[in-house]
């Protein structure tokens, strides 16, 4: 019977099949840190294979670092990690189909690669800005451990993850060019072919971030640089600039030309004309202007003020009788005014200036593309906040004093109407959570149009500095945070709207990375003896429940994290349903035929149970028979689908 593996895909072995099926002459042989045969790529025979030309010399266009290779190296590793669940500190843990997930978030992503891919709508994230003050994660191949203690200033509950990146550290940039570039990677794994990604910053890294994303995402998939007003005050002491703007960077999984939801439209009435606009002339259908000065009349070719009039032209009952050409700097090509007629658009000229304007009808579910000024002075119909408001929203909430950069919820949730409005089951994750803002955006838009879409956040859970007013209102570290923000947003979007929302999911399953929930003998038992195995009754760590094996099976099987289970008691045996029937589970030490036949009978798409429950091999066959009994239509896929741990 196969066993579960409980590790993470190993990313670089399967781009190497992935090349392999294109290019199998790049394919090798070379040998790993303990000397065993393994594939590899010849990247020399690769490089010529995508050359028109003899490949000579090393000159190219890139971006570099110190510490870019070993980032990438660390972003395709796998880890043997698990997301243990919470009920105890989530909210409507049984209904809610929302994530608040604590751990570092390299890891994290690793972990939700099966179960998510390509599933994720939208991704919005506000990572640590390298400002010399910033706080940013210690991966593994970042630098060594003598120099990690030398830099280190927060530490998380492992001792090790967090150090302060200031601007005497000889590799500032590449430090924080290698956090993101992992991290940027295996988020674009779980991106939607339609789905994008929103990075907020500021200056210090704006121009690296862009070359980073250019290269995981493909600069084709650049879709725009917003531009956001951070405050109405900017520091009156600055001596080159006040600064009062900072930068939301969008990428596409897959540049696709559908329109990006901004403002509703409000009908006009709105000039035709642009002055710089190349002249054109444009035909207006009979009947398609409405004249506001005149009644009756025939006004004959000629030119009027700003327009020329190409046609003798008929008006009665204050419209074009006629068909009539103009030639103007107008906004629109003829195909366009064709479309808006079509739509019930129609033009009004108010005087003898003949100056066209246009009014839009039926504008339902009709938007405005977005500027890119996301702020309240230049883009004041989108209601797009700044830092004061996100410290008014916070301070609405209880939550004062605890964030000092926070982000406003509008923002937020601006960009995502962007790309979710049409999307009302989307998927949004926010992998650099802080205060939560993201999740609070997502119930905010969901409670305004009835959608239903999903959050998930990550978060390390940093301690508040023992000084902080987080710390003296009782909280330890970031995560409480965040998980109370969302608690108290959620009920007061319900108060206040309470007829609207009473279906909306205010909820959120709280899990939290740790290690594996098998023993070091589950993936190296040639390295124990007769003795040491007989000493380990079971494979799976004395501290972890059947829920904890459950979720743990879940990740291995890239099964979503939110959906509904239930647990019940067969013939003194616990059994575990995963989402009516996509999982079933028993971990029982010891499970009798009976129970066995009961799972296969109600034809589960995949069943695990531990590898000790069954006293020999013959036992384990058994089961596949059993299986194949009740399930004859899938005998060939059951050996895929009965699984052990």
């Amino acid at each position: 019977m196969e066993k579960m593996k409980f590790e993470t895909p190993d990313l670089t072995s399967q781009n190497i099949d992935r090349i392999a099926a294109l290019f199998p002459n790049c394919v090798t042989e070379m040998r790993d840190a303990k000397g065993n045969l393994k594939h590899g790529i010849n990247f020399e025979m690769l490089k010529q294979m995508l050359s028109p030309d003899v490949v000579d010399g090393d000159e190219c266009y890139e971006f570099t670092w110190v510490g870019k290779k070993a980032s990438i190296v660390e972003a395709n590793k796998p880890i043997r990690k698990t997301l243990r669940p919470c009920p105890e500190e989530s909210k409507d843990w049984d209904t809610t189909e929302n994530l608040y997930i604590e751990g570092d978030n390299l890891e994290v992503l690793k972990l939700l690669q099966e179960a998510y891919l390509g599933k994720v709508k939208m991704i919005y994230i506000d990572p640590p800005y390298n400002t010399g003050n910033d706080f940013i994660y210690a991966d593994d191949f970042m630098r060594s451990q003598e120099e990690e203690n030398e830099q280190m200033g927060m530490y998380d509950e492992d001792d090790n993850r967090l150090f302060k990146n200031t601007d005497s550290n000889g590799r500032f940039h590449s430090d924080w060019c290698s956090m993101m570039y992992s991290r940027l990677m295996l988020a674009r794994n779980l991106l939607a072919d339609d789905g994008v990604i929103f990075i907020s910053i500021d200056e210090n890294e704006v121009d690296n971030l862009q070359k980073i994303c250019n290269e995981i995402f493909g600069e084709k998939n650049y879709a725009a640089t917003f531009i956001w007003t951070k405050t109405s005050t900017p520091p009156a002491l600055s001596y080159k600039c006040r600064k009062t703007v900072e930068y939301v960077l969008a990428y596409e999984k897959k540049w696709s030309p559908i329109k990006y939801f901004g403002t509703p439209l409000d009908g006009g009435d709105v000039p035709l004309l642009n002055t710089g606009n190349p002249k054109k002339t444009l035909l207006f259908p009979a009947g398609s202007i409405h004249f506001t000065f005149m009644e009756e009349g025939v006004v004959f070719p000629g030119v009027k003020d700003k327009v020329e009039l190409l046609d003798e032209l008929h008006v009665k009952n204050g419209r074009n009788e006629n068909d009539v050409r103009f030639i103007g700097e107008f906004k629109w090509e003829q195909d366009t005014l064709n479309e808006e007629v079509n739509n019930g658009t129609y033009f009004l000229i108010k005087t003898a200036k003949y100056s066209v304007r246009f009014q839009r009808q039926n504008l339902e579910d009709s938007f405005k593309t977005p500027t890119n000024f996301l702020n309240i002075e230049l883009n004041k119909e989108a209601g797009v906040g700044t830092n004061e408001s996100a410290v008014k929203e916070l301070s609405e909430l209880g939550i004062d004093g605890c964030f000092d950069y926070a982000k406003p919820y509008s923002l937020i949730e601006t960009v995502a109407n962007m790309v979710c409005k049409n999307d009302s089951e989307a998927i949004v994750l926010d992998f650099f959570s802080g205060s939560a803002t993201t999740a609070h955006a997502v119930m905010q838009l969901n409670a305004e149009d009835g959608g239903h879409r999903k959050f998930i956040m990550v978060q390390l859970p940093e301690p508040c500095d023992e000084q902080s007013e987080a710390y003296k209102a009782g909280y330890k570290n970031i995560c409480e945070i965040g998980k109370e923000r969302i608690r108290r947003a959620g009920e007061k979007i319900k108060e206040e709207s309470p007829l609207t929302t009473q279906d909306l999911d205010i909820g959120f399953r709280v899990l939290k990375l740790d290690d594996t929930n098998m023993k070091d003998v589950y993936y190296a038992a040639d390295d124990y003896d007769q003795q040491n195995l007989a000493d380990m009754i079971s494979n799976i760590k004395e501290d972890r429940t059947d829920l904890d094996l459950l979720f743990g099976c879940l990740l291995d099987w890239g099964l979503p994290l939110s959906l509904p289970y239930t647990s019940e008691q067969i013939d003194g045996c616990t059994i575990h349903t995963y989402n009516d029937g996509d999982l079933i589970a028993c971990f029982e030490p010891n499970i009798p035929e009976s129970v066995v036949k009961e799972i296969a009978k109600r034809k589960p798409l995949r069943a695990v149970f531990r590898d000790s429950s069954f006293a020999d091999s013959p036992s384990k066959i058994n089961v596949f028979e059993i299986f194949k009994l009740y399930m004859p239509e899938d005998a060939n896929d059951i050996s895929k689908r009965v699984r052990v741990i």
